[in-house]
């Protein structure tokens, strides 16, 4: 389109205004605004374009770390050649730790038998983010040391967002490829300080808020034991290299399950302590700010013990010297030992999001079996759940998302987060009008859309976290009253097929509770999925028949011979109560299985 004579004079003097110490020429003004919009295609293209180069360095520089360690691992093999791998790996942590205390086992034979076998797991599972080479470091500086700490010579892996220094922190997001952690985390800190040796980082979900584990980066990380399924998230890469055999001792985190989902998938046993048990200093999150549901560190593992073993170590005076603000509590070994009779809180259902038939079943086979152990159940309802659920969406959309959305650099977003990054990208009226139309036919779905709308003010945001103030208050009423010493529940499970967890984001209601409550939980593996379990979840109809329903019946199919496992809960700071009584589901499970 051709400008009159008259457009060319009124734009040169907008100019003018603009820059008017300067002399413009119109034909050079009127060449630049016709290519603003060209410019405007190039510089998106050139942002993209770099997008991509840093993720591709990014692969590059961990492949390439993955090379040295399949190095190292064969200049090893050459200098020691016969090694008892396999006898090794079948050590359980108490025993592995007891040869190398003893000094009948190497740390360096033990650090690359397990590097050699977390090598191949990641082959088969994409588990791995990145290998930590100053393991090597660690080695020469534990065995120089004059006292062996707790988990001496033990390799530990660790999540891709816990800090050692010069490594870093993704979150498996773009906008975290830049900068390198400077220094260890606290948790790090203390874990070399006892001996352990950190020799990978493992792989986790898109911005953590997941329970798949596949990002743009690193790709999407598969269970170990099917390899259709996912390992669960958020510390999907940890579950599948121990679930693999790859790592004996990991840490995790949760904030709405992502400790204990992957335990559950994976068939290990993983323990979400109460917020603060364990530090949080050096950990980076891609959201941060949100203190009414705390995140918290925590052990995952093959038994129990070593759950234990592991708090044990970290609830040191160095941790509670590294941060101030972690309460001066070591492990009550007392607590953890003692065989007396519990009273028992249960239930198989929360009555929100109606688990598959074989969850519960463990939950009734276990509570027959701690009934016959000598313990006292009781049942017990955990109070409005659907609520919680609401309250606990809320606190992370507050701002209706927003933030959230803020994380993914370039629009990049993973296959396997796009349902929910689809539903924060409705405007705020459209989620109202959809939540009013669906309440009589869905009212899952119209809660759900309802919170994304987030909070409009100070006053709201305040009567928010009074409400979970006072559910705090009365779950533990309703818990005293019954006089409870631990309650055992259901878990999210079995390992749900690859790409279902986005669809599913409420199915984490079993989960989710005790992060709002600010209460320890851990899982313990205690059966496998049969066949009469696959033939039982043909019958499956939910509670609410609405799509979700649907779903997760679509998610958890094939899963015969997978792991079932029950969750343990105890009150807050008594983390060794709760894995007290994890031990003793444990035991009985293992007499029923062997029997």
């Amino acid at each position: 389109m051709d400008l009159r004579p008259e457009d060319h004079i009124m734009i040169q003097q907008q100019l003018r205004q603009l820059l008017p110490e300067r002399e413009v020429n119109p034909s050079a003004a009127l060449a630049l605004l016709g290519g603003s919009a060209a410019a405007v295609v190039v510089w998106k293209w050139l942002g993209k374009r770099q997008i991509q180069k840093n993720m591709e360095e990014a692969r590059r520089t961990r492949d390439e770390g993955l090379k040295k360690m399949a190095e190292a691992v064969q200049q090893f093999r050459e200098q020691v050649p016969r090694v008892q791998t396999d006898a090794i790996l079948s050590l359980p942590l108490l025993e592995l730790s007891k040869k190398l205390q003893e000094g009948s086992l190497s740390p360096k034979t033990v650090l690359y038998t397990y590097l050699e076998k977390a090598l191949e797991v990641t082959q088969q599972t994409n588990c791995l983010r990145h290998f930590i080479p100053e393991c090597e470091e660690q080695l020469q500086e534990i065995q120089r040391r004059g006292e062996k700490g707790l988990l001496y010579g033990i390799p530990v892996s660790i999540k891709d967002h816990i800090g050692h220094k010069g490594h870093l922190a993704t979150c498996g997001l773009v906008q975290c490829l830049g900068t390198p952690m400077q220094e260890d985390s606290v948790l790090v800190k203390v874990l070399k300080r006892q001996g352990a040796i950190p020799f990978a980082m493992t792989n986790v979900p898109q911005s953590l808020f997941s329970y798949d584990c596949s990002n743009p980066i690193f790709g999407q990380t598969l269970n170990p034991l099917n390899h259709q399924k996912s390992p669960g998230g958020s510390s999907g890469g940890e579950g599948a290299l121990i679930a693999g055999g790859g790592s004996i001792l990991g840490i995790g985190s949760d904030i709405g399950g992502s400790i204990r989902l992957p335990s559950s998938f994976c068939g290990l046993c993983g323990l979400k302590p109460t917020a603060d048990r364990l530090s949080l200093i050096g950990m980076t999150g891609p959201v941060s700010g949100i203190t009414a549901i705390p995140c918290a560190l925590g052990p995952m593992a093959r038994d129990v013990d070593s759950l234990a073993l592991c708090m044990k170590a970290l609830l040191c005076q160095e941790m509670f010297r590294l941060d101030p603000t972690v309460p001066p509590i070591p492990f009550n070994e007392e607590v953890y030992s003692s065989s007396a009779p519990l009273r028992v809180g249960y239930f198989d259902t929360d009555g929100y999001f109606p688990l598959p038939p074989c969850m519960r079943r463990a939950v009734q086979e276990t509570q027959e079996a701690l009934q016959a152990a000598g313990h006292q159940l009781v049942p017990f309802s955990p109070p409005r759940i659907h609520d919680v659920m609401k309250l606990f969406l809320k606190t992370f959309f507050a701002d209706g998302g927003r933030a959230w959305l803020d994380v993914f650099t370039g629009n990049i977003v993973d296959p396997t987060l796009k349902s929910q990054v689809n539903s924060c990208k409705i405007p705020r009226l459209g989620k109202k009008l959809l939540a009013l139309i669906l309440k009589p036919l869905f009212p899952r779905l119209a809660d759900y859309l309802s919170t994304l709308c987030g909070m409009r003010s100070v006053k709201e945001m305040w009567n928010h976290n009074h409400e979970i103030q006072a559910y705090r208050a009365e779950f533990i009423a309703r818990w005293m009253e019954l006089q409870l010493d631990v309650v055992l529940c259901p878990v999210l499970g079995p390992a749900f097929n690859t790409g279902y967890p986005g669809k599913l984001l409420n199915a984490i209601s079993s989960t989710m509770l005790y992060n709002l409550l600010n209460f320890p939980a851990g899982v313990v593996p205690v059966s496998m999925v049969t066949e009469a379990d696959e033939e039982e979840l043909k019958l499956y109809r939910g509670c609410c028949n609405d799509p979700w329903d649907r779903t997760l019946k679509q998610a958890v199919t094939g899963a015969v011979g997978l792991p079932v496992a029950v969750q343990c809960v105890a009150l807050p700071w008594q983390e060794e109560l709760c894995l007290r009584f994890m031990k003793e589901v444990e035991t009985l499970s293992r007499q029923r299985r062997a029997a």
